[in-house]
């Protein structure tokens, strides 16, 4: 298993939802890796959790890996949060993204939770699950 090619998937996906203008036109510039000091912006993305499994063979290293983007809104009702969300599913589910190391196989979308957050449930969060199968270069050959 690998999870070297973490940082690179975390880097793709950064990039292709920064670079999405329908995305930028409606949360602007707050898309996160970790949320800024000070109070959070009214609308915002942020890339969340990972899990990652071993997919190596004997030809390929690789792993599967289980990631969150988190749209979250203090807009009364879920439109605006559902409205985001649809957007960052639109920008990650064309091609696999590009990484800097290894190559993405697939990437699909898993699943979502809508639910209220906070002591009054003034914030509404969706939390997007997907699934990107991630390859690397094949392991050396043995020395023995």
């Amino acid at each position: 298993m690998t999870f070297a090619l973490s940082h690179a998937l975390q880097q793709a996906v950064f990039a292709r939802l920064s670079a999405d203008p329908a995305l930028a036109a409606l949360v602007g510039p707050h898309l996160y890796d970790a949320l800024p000091p000070g109070p959070p912006p009214a609308l915002y993305v942020a890339l969340g959790p990972e899990e990652a499994r071993d997919r190596s063979d004997a030809t390929l290293r690789g792993a599967e890996h289980d990631f969150l983007v988190s749209v979250v809104s203090t807009a009364e009702g879920f439109a605006q949060a559902k409205a985001a969300a649809a957007l960052v599913c639109d920008a990650l589910l064309g091609a696999p993204p590009a990484l800097g190391r290894g190559r993405c196989a697939f990437l699909a979308f898993r699943r979502a939770t809508a639910q209220r957050r906070g002591p009054g449930g003034e914030r509404r969060e969706i939390a997007l699950t997907f699934r990107a199968r991630l390859e690397d270069a094949p392991p050396p050959p043995s020395q023995e």
